[in-house]
């Protein structure tokens, strides 16, 4: 759908924004946001706010901009103007209407990407300023249903996908005794104490993607690596709360993670294949918690998989051959720096790599992180349209051979197979760990 200034915007009937909106009166919205804004709207807030003069230098940096034909609403400095200014400027005096519209601009047409702060001259960050607004609809109670419910999961069960204590002790058996039929001595050590490693992974893992918990076995074992896994909550190191603005959720749920690693007395965490649980656990949530610093240090899959490879301790028995390509998780690679490391691995296990354009910290986030897969179907279609841009570089990818894209997160996944389904590309989406798994000397 073509968006124009005259045309109505496109009408996305979502529960949880419908009931929590009508809950709302003028007087409930002008005290939430007036005591919103004296408790945590600080100078921070203002002077972005105040700074921004929308010159528009951040448009070419998003790609809802680009792939909804320039329409100017979409720029992320329109997205600002829309959605926080009026709030700031009428002090709260706005309807229920407007936080409905300016819900659905800050959770499903903002990836919080932060792209465009690398263009803005003043180093603006818009996806502060929408996650501002996304704890205020959190605090109306106003969110997108599906991204809710797994907010709900979380603060009920300390993992995002509903996965009791006894069907993830379960899947970690399952997945042993499948991999001891490739390595009959392999074990996935549970309540280790005093272990080098804890390794953490997401929800989706036990409950969708069980052989990324079989493949890291392989791994850890492979490479005489000394590990561990709770058997207790405190597993999981995804944060969806982190993006509905529940602030004191993000809390609990980092001092659960980091007190589970402290309890098992490990000397760091290594973390799977995820880009928003780094950004939640590396460094959100140590500072929601007020520690200056991590209790313990934490090591995404992507730096693991290259210490591994360059301490030879893990060594290549036959380099993967069908062609690949790279794409650039937001959280790891804008936010933690580590696309040279993935680019490294990728070398040493692929036979022929093939660069997308731009690339690094200038690719194009994949519009699902930052929440927005996780808002659900009625925001589906709109996602991947959003995503033109995305589907034009990987179609330009393809062009040029590549038949595998590598995603080393799980957002990042879901998000590029929704893109390839719908604009019909010939790419495969696999895991950074699929590929050292597939290539590594499993006997040596």
């Amino acid at each position: 759908m073509t968006h124009r200034p005259e045309q109505p915007y496109e009408i996305i009937s979502d529960i949880g924004v419908e009931k929590g909106a009508e809950k709302l009166t003028p007087e409930r919205i002008r005290e939430v946001i007036r005591r919103y804004l004296e408790e945590e709207g600080g100078a921070r807030l203002r002077v972005y706010a105040d700074t921004c003069v929308h010159c528009g230098l951040c448009s070419d940096a998003c790609h809802f901009f680009l792939s909804n034909d320039r329409e100017p609403r979409f720029s992320p400095a329109g997205k600002v103007k829309q959605a926080l200014l009026p709030i700031l400027r009428k002090k709260g005096d706005v309807s229920a209407d407007f936080i409905k519209r300016a819900t659905e601009i800050a959770f499903t047409e903002c990836n919080l990407c932060r792209r465009c702060v690398m263009y803005c001259p003043f180093g603006i960050d818009v996806a502060y300023l929408m996650l501002f607004v996304r704890r205020l609809s959190h605090k109306l109670g106003v969110v997108p249903q599906y991204i809710q419910d797994t907010a709900h999961s979380h603060a009920a069960t300390m993992n995002q996908m509903w996965v009791r204590e006894d069907e993830w002790i379960d899947t970690l058996h399952w997945q042993e005794e499948e991999a001891r039929e490739e390595i009959p001595n392999l074990r996935i050590p549970l309540e280790k104490e005093g272990a080098e490693i804890f390794y953490s992974v997401i929800g989706p893992e036990p409950k969708f993607r069980a052989q990324l918990i079989y493949q890291a076995a392989v791994i850890m074992n492979v490479a005489g690596q000394d590990w561990t896994m709770p058997a207790t909550p405190g597993w999981d190191n995804s944060d969806m709360c982190m993006y509905t603005g529940d602030e004191e959720m993000v809390a609990r749920l980092k001092k659960k993670h980091f007190e589970t690693a402290m309890r098992l007395k490990t000397k760091r965490i290594v973390m799977g294949e995820c880009g928003h649980a780094f950004r939640s656990v590396h460094d959100v949530g140590n500072r929601f918690l007020g520690w200056k610093m991590a209790p313990v240090p934490v090591t995404h899959a992507i730096e693991f998989y290259s210490e591994l490879f360059q301490s030879r301790k893990l060594r290549v028995k036959r380099k993967y051959d069908i062609p690949v390509t790279l794409h650039d998780p937001c959280n790891v690679v804008r936010g933690g720096g580590l696309h040279e490391l993935a680019r490294y691995v990728i070398h040493e296990t692929c036979s022929r790599f093939v660069e997308m354009h731009p690339n690094r910290e200038h690719n194009y986030c994949c519009g699902a992180g930052g929440g927005v897969i996780n808002c659900g179907p009625p925001y589906t279609h709109k996602r991947v349209v959003g995503s033109r841009v995305k589907a034009e570089q990987l179609a330009e990818a393809a062009a040029k051979g590549a038949r595998v894209v590598i995603a080393p997160c799980h957002n990042c996944h879901g998000g590029l197979e929704d893109i390839i389904k719908h604009y019909g590309l010939d790419l495969e989406v696999k895991f950074l760990g699929d590929i050292v798994y597939a290539s590594i000397d499993k006997e040596g």
